[in-house]
């Protein structure tokens, strides 16, 4: 294969050169390790059929249409999702737009509709608990069953096990939850990252000496409120970055707000676009008794985003 082509939102435009390979379906939240085992074998059965890698995915996640109280927030935005499976060896990620007429599909029409004649799939990679058709009445062995009567190689991935569990986007996601960002990103491919557009905030942070972009039209899951060590991303270049999740207690600010102050930056962030990693959280919010002791503080919080960041670029 070629360069990876990493999205594709149109499986019924899917390229010549991207049908006949391997295929594996999920929604890939988040891209952690067990996903990454799923792509290595889907690589692996690709070149034995000889035929691209492809990672089919949903937008959006099933549960939004199905079960919108009980959606989980979801861990990554589906152009983040594609350029970490196509970085872990996906020729290309076909993102299926998620309609009611394709959630009533039965199992067995999804995999002749969906597997078998969008994809012209030759082979499959799933794990253990896959799970498809309506009311997600198929399973693995569904698809053992189906592909057997198809002749169609399929693969079924054990998951892979982190200190005595087995990895998953719903592991990653309490994790997070809960602030514990190192535990996560261990479970990750990449560092947590979410992604806003720079709004106008109270502008309080310049006037301490720390100027913020305040991140704004968040769409994936917030890490517990504290005070964190990241990287910033802007169109052209990474930055260090020392992130606060909450409000500022020391002005008597109670509002949630997601702040990230740029080591070394200088510019106008205002209406950009932005993305940040999470590399570790350094403490929780604080009420200081006055500015100058929260600029002690941040002063500290600085130092140790900066050594992190450090690390992490090594």
């Amino acid at each position: 294969m070629n360069k990876p082509i990493p999205l594709i939102r149109n499986p019924n435009a899917l390229p010549a050169e991207l049908r006949g390979g391997a295929v594996s379906i999920g929604n890939f939240d988040g891209v952690h390790r067990g996903h990454a085992r799923l792509v290595e074998r889907l690589v692996a059965l690709a070149a034995a059929v000889d035929g691209p890698a492809i990672a089919l995915t949903f937008d959006p996640h099933p549960a939004r249409l199905l079960r919108p109280e009980a959606a989980p927030t979801p861990l990554s935005w589906l152009e983040r999702k594609a350029e970490m499976l196509t970085a872990l060896g996906a020729h290309a990620v076909v993102a299926c737009p998620t309609t009611r007429t394709l959630l009533h599909l039965t199992a067995t029409d999804f995999f002749d509709r969906i597997a078998r004649e969008k994809l012209a799939a030759r082979a499959m990679v799933e794990g253990p608990d896959f799970h498809f058709g309506r009311g997600r009445s198929g399973t693995a062995d569904t698809l053992r069953a189906l592909c057997a009567e198809a002749g169609m190689p399929l693969e079924v991935v054990a998951p892979v096990v982190v200190d005595g569990r087995p990895v998953s986007s719903s592991r990653v996601r309490r994790l997070i939850a809960a602030g514990d960002i190192e535990a996560a990103n261990r479970l990750l491919t990449q560092p947590y990252r979410i992604r806003g557009i720079v709004g106008r905030g109270a502008a309080r942070g310049a006037g301490l000496g720390f100027p913020t972009a305040n991140l704004h039209e968040i769409d994936t899951l917030l890490p517990r409120e504290g005070i964190y060590a990241g990287l910033a991303h802007t169109e052209a270049e990474s930055w260090p970055a020392a992130l606060s999740l909450g409000p500022n207690p020391t002005f008597g600010d109670r509002a949630v707000k997601v702040e990230a102050f740029l080591l070394e930056f200088e510019g106008d962030l205002y209406g950009r676009p932005i993305q940040v990693d999470f590399l570790a959280r350094l403490r929780d919010i604080m009420r200081f008794a006055t500015p100058a002791e929260l600029v002690a503080q941040m002063d500290l919080d600085v130092e140790a985003t900066r050594r992190v960041a450090d690390l992490a670029r090594r």
